[in-house]
């Protein structure tokens, strides 16, 4: 049965769509925020641009830090469907205070709104991966996690395109983006009604509302288990990863290929298109199984991909702009789409088994706890990469160098990863006897 078959059943096509939904609307309303920030804010701040997008990141990012552990007691200790639609309703009531931001032009009331988007995505977050391994069977949670993987990137792309262009016709008239931002938070309501009953994985939890004591102490007990902290961090890096590769594309694209705006969202698209490719592909690979032997063998192509980009150089463009109906007359532009859905191809292949084992392998009774302490780390690998790429810029690296010290740092990275995880070389050597 092929994992496309889940779309058509009730145990996960509602909490698939759910989550896309929400996916779509975070980053609608994130990008309509740093469009309307750019335009309207800068101008009148002596802040630069880059650091109030910056900000925008930071405010929806905080959350994460500040409530996945909280979120994940409550996950634990409650039935989750019925969580699941509270969130969903919250989000329709968040939606609704920034329209209120729209329709005034308060920049920051729809910061203080972002914050809350953040939040509400921390706590979907432990709801979400938490509840699949209860309506999926084992073999059935390969197929589901690389669905959802690329559904969540699609949801980012696709949210970014039409943030950005709600945003530009909204400028007069506020009223379709705040038709837009509700109408998506109730269709993830409706969505949400339909998913089946998940009972609590421990009822008897005693919830910590001291948000730094909670997550510290969640990060201490999910890392004293070293199988556990060595997915985590593994599952992390590729945060790292995918944030830094993701940072890096509008530069390339505006400053090395001179490429006009539609061109840009392309590159983003290839990385997009690439995860949705791995994520297919991913099931029938793995054999349906939980195939961890697989990690070893993306990170490296992620590396070699990375190592691509160095190699290409910088480009060559005869164009003064390049547009997107002259993309691929360009061979440096067909070389990095070719190297960024590659590299989009591998980290699916790297994600979605580690994804799956942490859900399989953590304890049933704690397991919502465990995703909420990934959700920090998530967070914390991200703003690191945030830092690691400012330092970098102010090196003057160029971009293609820092692609390639990430490939490099990411083979460190795996061979850290393969002595931590025994796993990762006994499963691998089992692979290459199976195809050979």
């Amino acid at each position: 049965m092929s994992q496309l078959s889940l779309l058509q059943s009730r145990r996960f096509w509602p909490l698939f769509t759910a989550q896309f939904l929400g996916a779509f609307n975070d980053n609608v309303y994130r990008f309509a925020v740093i469009i309307y920030v750019t335009f309207q804010l800068a101008p009148h701040t002596r802040i630069p641009t880059g650091s109030l997008v910056a900000l925008t990141g930071g405010i929806f990012i905080l959350p994460f830090f500040l409530f996945s552990a909280l979120a994940g007691q409550l996950a634990d200790q409650r039935e989750k469907s019925r969580l699941i639609r509270w969130v969903k309703l919250v989000e329709i009531a968040v939606m609704a205070l920034g329209a209120v931001g729209f329709y005034y032009h308060n920049v920051v009331w729809l910061l203080i709104v972002l914050f809350l988007m953040g939040t509400h995505s921390a706590v979907f977050g432990p709801l979400k991966y938490g509840i699949l391994p209860q309506h999926l069977e084992e073999q059935e949670l390969t197929g589901g996690n690389g669905l959802i993987q690329m559904a969540t990137y699609a949801a980012i792309l696709c949210g970014a395109a039409a943030g950005g262009l709600l945003a530009a016709i909204s400028t007069a008239d506020p009223r379709p983006i705040i038709v837009a931002l509700i109408g998506i938070a109730y269709a993830g309501y409706l969505c949400a009604r339909q998913i089946p009953i998940a009972s609590p994985n421990d009822p008897d939890v005693r919830i910590d509302w001291h948000l730094g004591r909670a997550t510290l102490r969640l990060l201490r007990t999910t890392l004293a288990d070293r199988e556990m902290a060595g997915l985590l961090l593994t599952i992390s890096w590729f945060w790292f990863l995918g944030a830094t590769f993701l940072s890096l594309l509008p530069a390339y694209g505006k400053d090395l290929l001179h490429a006009d705006e539609r061109t840009v969202t392309l590159l983003n698209a290839a990385f997009t298109v690439g995860i949705g490719i791995g994520s297919l592909t991913c099931e029938t690979l793995s054999r349906r199984r939980i195939e961890l032997g697989l990690v070893p063998l993306a990170a490296l192509g992620i590396s070699l991909a990375a190592g691509a980009v160095w190699w290409l150089g910088m480009p060559v463009v005869t164009r003064t702009t390049l547009s997107l109906h002259d993309f691929f007359e360009e061979p440096a532009a067909c070389g990095i789409f070719a190297a960024l859905v590659a590299i989009g191809a591998c980290g699916a292949l790297y994600i979605v088994p580690l994804n799956t084992a942490l859900q399989a392998r953590a304890a049933p009774q704690q397991r919502a706890r465990v995703i909420g302490a990934l959700n920090v780390l998530n967070a914390l690998f991200m703003v690191c990469s945030a830092l690691f790429s400012a330092i970098l810029f102010q090196f003057q690296w160029t971009i293609p160098a820092i692609f390639m010290l990430v490939a490099l740092l990411n083979l460190v990275a795996l061979a850290a990863a393969m002595r931590a995880i025994p796993e990762f070389r006994q499963r691998l050597k089992a692979l290459w006897r199976i195809d050979a």
